[in-house]
């Protein structure tokens, strides 16, 4: 994995900020330098992002709604090539500027995402990315790094939450199947993740082509997971980091990676049935996917910020509905799907047998 298995040792010796060219890589927990409290952090986040979804997601999935408020950013305009302004707040450009599902920055009223970096380290050189967790004590950044805060903040603001609710023993990353979220995250993240972006970034024809294959492998083997296992969840009974994982990028598919990102080969809703009920029911059925699940910021956030790839920056009405509603939980039921494009097929090789644990195959 990519990101530490215990951020209290992980972290113990790494400064939380090393620098005006490095990220911030602190965490919440009992005993260190950022305390669980209610209200004293505060989290910062575009609904269109997937990294920051990731996020979002867990802190409804453990109820720190109240305990963790937010800000969240317009879905566009993102800035110039270099990222210079930047994400904006409501009224950054006047009292008419509004955006539906945005909010003002509820700490300090600023215009623009970088005036948080800059209150942090004013002579701060990288990204002005989401999502931020503020320190209202310290008046610092704690994280910046979605993977990092993923991990910890399931457990980081245990203290803060009632003795014995479900949500203090929220667990993502179970012990007894680690080896297997470790393995699976690898190519998830490589292929399927950053995939997208690498499809749809592509300066020219041959890189397009290297990277979109990979997606497809990915989706391919991931269809072929969900069915072993029988849902609902990626590894079976137990909802884990990978649901989290595949549903950030898998809600954004068809609605806009199939489009906008050239990542047609196939759709979630033709090509992967399986993926398909799995995605239909954690949107629908599991508390925290919808209600952190915005369609208009996902896809005005893409189609109006990349002038290279949607130059007039018109926003498909389509696909409608952005997700459809009937779920079917009898996953193995289903007859698992496929892109089969040659290429595709022969990637796919690369990951390990999904029925290797049945058969006893290495």
């Amino acid at each position: 994995m990519a990101y530490a298995n215990q951020p209290n040792t992980a972290y113990a010796n790494q400064p939380v900020h090393a620098g005006p060219d490095d990220s911030w890589h602190g965490f919440v927990a009992p005993g260190t330098r950022f305390a669980p409290e209610v209200g004293r952090y505060h989290l910062y986040i575009g609904l269109f992002c997937p990294f920051a979804h990731r996020v979002n997601l867990v802190r409804v999935l453990n109820g720190l709604e109240s305990a963790l408020p937010l800000s969240i950013v317009k879905a566009y305009p993102k800035g110039d090539e270099k990222g210079w302004p930047g994400w904006q707040f409501p009224g950054a450009n006047g009292p008419d500027d509004t955006y539906e599902g945005s909010t003002p920055d509820n700490l300090f009223l600023s215009k623009y995402l970088h005036e948080v970096y800059f209150r942090a380290d004013k002579d701060y050189k990288g990204r002005y990315s989401v999502p931020v967790l503020w320190d209202a004590t310290e008046q610092t950044i704690v994280n910046n790094e979605s993977l990092e805060m993923m991990r910890w903040m399931q457990t980081g603001f245990n203290e803060v939450l009632p003795q014995g609710s479900a949500e203090r023993n929220l667990t993502l990353y179970p012990e007894h199947l680690r080896a297997k979220i470790d393995e699976v995250s690898e190519w998830m993240m490589r292929d399927l993740n950053t995939g997208v972006y690498k499809t749809g970034f592509a300066q020219d024809q041959a890189s397009y082509e290297k990277n979109v294959i990979p997606v497809f492998a990915a989706l391919n083997q991931l269809e072929k997971l969900i069915h072993f296992y029988g849902g609902p969840y990626i590894l079976g009974k137990e909802m884990t980091e990978l649901d989290i994982l595949a549903y950030v990028t898998i809600v954004r598919f068809d609605v806009v990676y199939v489009q906008h990102f050239k990542c047609n080969l196939g759709t979630v809703r033709g090509s992967y049935p399986v993926i398909h009920e799995w995605l239909k029911n954690l949107h629908w059925n599991v508390k925290g996917f919808r209600e952190t699940t915005n369609f208009k910021h996902i896809k005005e956030n893409y189609t109006k910020s990349h002038q290279k790839i949607n130059p007039l920056a018109i926003t498909p009405l389509g696909p409608f509905p952005d997700i459809e509603s009937s779920v079917n939980l009898d996953f193995r039921g289903i007859d698992p799907g496929a892109v089969t494009h040659p290429d595709v097929l022969e990637r796919q090789q690369i990951f390990p047998k999904v029925w290797a644990e049945l058969v006893g195959e290495e």
